[in-house]
């Protein structure tokens, strides 16, 4: 078992009322599987996904990890831990725009403290796969929306994590684009990478194992 989620609430308080935003999630998810979270806007997609990835917390329930409690975890430890272990691919790129696309995807490659050559091995080896080669001393800005967004999966991949969370990850790109980064996503799970992705899209819906739907925060 990678994960397990049992009975997650998370809240927030507006005008004396808590507003559900997760309400009594419970998720086994093996490694391997290739997951699609699924529903509405507002239905609580994004913040499912931001909390298995450990970067929101929750209000109530509990949160396994690869049999690490992280409902009990100091913000350190957990923070090591989704660096070691998760690589999040997010609609919206998150990449640093004073950096060039090269130093990008080198800098989940310092957090892990790898030595030099390891990270220029790993570099060229992404810039390849993802045929930016042109493009790794351009910075984000100069760079179309599609690029900016394979640039953004490519360091995500980079660390060889073993859970892949995806929010909408073709979201950017031309029909073309957004295959080739499924067909990569069916590729490293069959590899034996865990991928949870939020879409809305069925046909990137069909290539997960399993799809969870959720309703106002709810799985229905």
């Amino acid at each position: 078992m990678l994960l397990q989620l049992n009975n997650i609430y998370k809240w927030v308080n507006s005008g004396g009322q808590r507003v559900f935003l997760l309400k009594d999630i419970n998720l086994n998810v093996n490694e391997g599987e290739f997951i699609s979270v699924m529903g509405p806007s507002g239905s609580g997609k994004s913040t499912l996904l931001n909390v298995i990835g450990m970067l929101d917390g929750f209000d109530e329930g509990e949160y396994n990890f690869l049999d690490e409690s992280v409902h009990n975890l100091k913000e350190k430890h957990r923070a090591t831990l989704y660096k070691q272990y998760i690589g999040f691919v997010f609609q919206a790129y998150h990449l640093i725009d004073e950096l060039t696309v090269y130093e990008n995807l080198e800098m989940p490659l310092l957090y892990k403290k790898m030595k030099g050559t390891e990270r220029k091995a790993l570099v060229a080896d992404a810039l390849d796969r993802f045929n930016i080669v042109g493009k790794k001393d351009l910075f984000p800005t100069q760079l179309s929306g599609g690029q900016q967004q394979l640039v953004g999966i490519a360091r995500a991949l980079i660390t060889n994590p073993k859970l892949i969370l995806a929010d909408e990850p073709t979201g950017n790109l031309n029909s073309k684009q957004g295959e080739e980064i499924m067909d990569l996503f069916k590729q490293l799970n069959q590899e034996g990478v865990t991928i949870i992705q939020v879409t809305h899209s069925e046909k990137n819906a069909a290539y997960g194992s399993r799809i969870v739907n959720l309703l106002d925060g709810r799985k229905v």
